[in-house]
């Protein structure tokens, strides 16, 4: 989806953040997906020099009646994991320290934190959504955003990618929730998307002179404009560069996949990103759009919609990740759409429902990310059952929101329970690899070392 044009700065962010009022809680096959190159700490080791931890912190210890591995794919009975600080320092030790708190979490299954590589915090399909960017700024959208952080975490969400967010709301609501102003995820925020004059990225639907949009606000044309759109974001922020790569949905184009981007503009935004140490998400629909994007670089093909044999090819041989948001195709509201927007999302959404069975069916590498925004924050979870509908395994479709997802951020100190890692640890009901819906009842929830939810 598109994000908000940009608006007013944010120097008021931190009064308003502060009273913020308490968001409500969300009540508690076919060949699997590749898993990430890893060279998993083994569980009893003690936290290196590398992984170093505050020796002042208390030390608690989470003690739970199963872990699931997700390297091994394996189900542990009994699970005490040592915390100090942020950081894991052991699982399963053969002595625990004698000064820690233990949080006796009873008959639930521990596992990493997940982790959401498309999510739209600052923006949801709410009320009149299709104009609320001439109608608010930035202020407002980071409060929407620190309303909607906190409902994610709770849902289990320790790591979101934030792609897209106008007036440099997400990369303020990153900063507060760093700060300890409100509770969240850790983001990866984009700052504006990259689009052409009149794409899926502009505001699109208004007559001349209303929201038009500039470099600055990630709309750019040409190799010159894509540069400075890049170095802009960076400067203000950014840590992943998003970019419309073709037409989409939510937006008023006659088409919903063609190619936006010239294979030009598209290489010069990945090798600027890339000189700066980031990565670029690019959302394609289109065959075409699909893989000129994957050619160029980009580390995920976000939709990914309309794929035939030589787009799944190319993505495979790229090495590039598919971030497919599926479940939005089983809930997304048409009746909430105008119709000209319906009338595409009736015609695309099937088609990338088959698009995904066939690329999980042939060894796309898959990423999880759901498009929240689309349907409401917190449900973020559904996306897993998603998944395995379209023919993942639960444990596939699990180490997409943590092992690849890891991998896709280009981090190695999350995704996986092990000594030296953050502690981001959720708990379960029952038995996950047998029943993927119980991951959407998280009774806990701990986003390094600081107890977030206990149910």
């Amino acid at each position: 989806m598109r994000s908000p044009p940009s608006a007013v700065c944010l120097a008021a962010l931190a009064t308003l953040l502060a009273a913020l009022a308490p968001a409500p809680v969300p009540t508690a096959t076919t060949s699997p997906t590749p898993v990430p190159a890893l060279d998993p700490t083994p569980f009893a080791s003690p936290v290196t020099d590398e992984h170093a931890t505050d020796d002042d912190a208390p030390t608690i210890v989470v003690r739970a009646a199963r872990l699931l591995d997700v390297v091994a794919g394996n189900m542990i009975a009994g699970a005490e994991i040592v915390v100090r600080g942020d950081r894991i320092v052991a699982v399963n030790p053969a002595r625990l320290p004698a000064d820690a708190e233990v949080l006796d979490l009873g008959d639930v299954t521990l596992m990493p934190g997940l982790m959401d590589m498309h999510t739209h915090l600052c923006f949801d399909l709410e009320g009149d959504w299709e104009h609320r960017g001439i109608k608010e700024n930035a202020a407002a959208w980071a409060l929407r955003g620190a309303r909607n952080a906190r409902i994610t975490l709770h849902a289990g969400f320790t790591t979101v990618r934030d792609v897209g967010a106008g007036g440099f709301a997400d990369i303020a609501l990153m900063r507060a929730i760093d700060d300890g102003f409100v509770p969240g995820p850790r983001i990866v925020p984009a700052g504006h998307s990259l689009g052409i004059t009149g794409g899926h990225c502009d505001v699109t639907g208004y007559a001349p002179g209303i929201a038009e949009q500039d470099w600055k606000s990630g709309v750019a044309d040409g190799t010159d404009e894509v540069l400075k759109a890049v170095r802009y974001q960076i400067k203000h922020g950014a840590k992943v560069i998003k970019t419309c790569a073709t037409a989409g949905v939510l937006s008023h184009e006659e088409t919903v996949g063609a190619q936006q981007y010239s294979d030009d503009e598209l290489a010069v935004m990945v090798q600027e990103a890339e000189r700066h140490g980031l990565r670029v998400a690019a959302h394609a629909h289109g065959t075409q759009g699909i893989i000129a994007a994957s050619n160029a670089g980009v580390a995920s093909i976000e939709h990914g919609s309309i794929l035939d044999d030589e787009a799944i090819e190319t993505l495979i041989r790229n090495g590039t990740y598919l971030v497919p948001t599926t479940h939005l195709a089983d809930v997304l509201d048409l009746d909430n759409l105008p119709p000209e927007i319906r009338a595409k999302a009736e015609s695309v959404l099937p088609i990338a429902k088959d698009s995904l069975r066939r690329a999980i069916a042939a060894g796309v590498k898959i990423a999880f990310g759901t498009d929240a925004a689309v349907y409401p924050h917190g449900d973020n979870a559904k996306e897993l059952a998603a998944l395995v509908d379209r023919g993942m395994t639960p444990l596939a479709a699990i180490r997409s929101a943590t092992l690849a997802a890891a991998d896709l951020l280009g981090v190695d100190d999350r995704g996986v329970i092990a000594p030296g890692k953050l502690a981001d640890l959720i708990a379960v009901p029952g038995n996950p690899l047998d029943d993927i819906s119980v991951t959407e009842h998280v009774a806990f929830v701990m986003k390094g070392g600081a107890v977030a939810v206990r149910f």
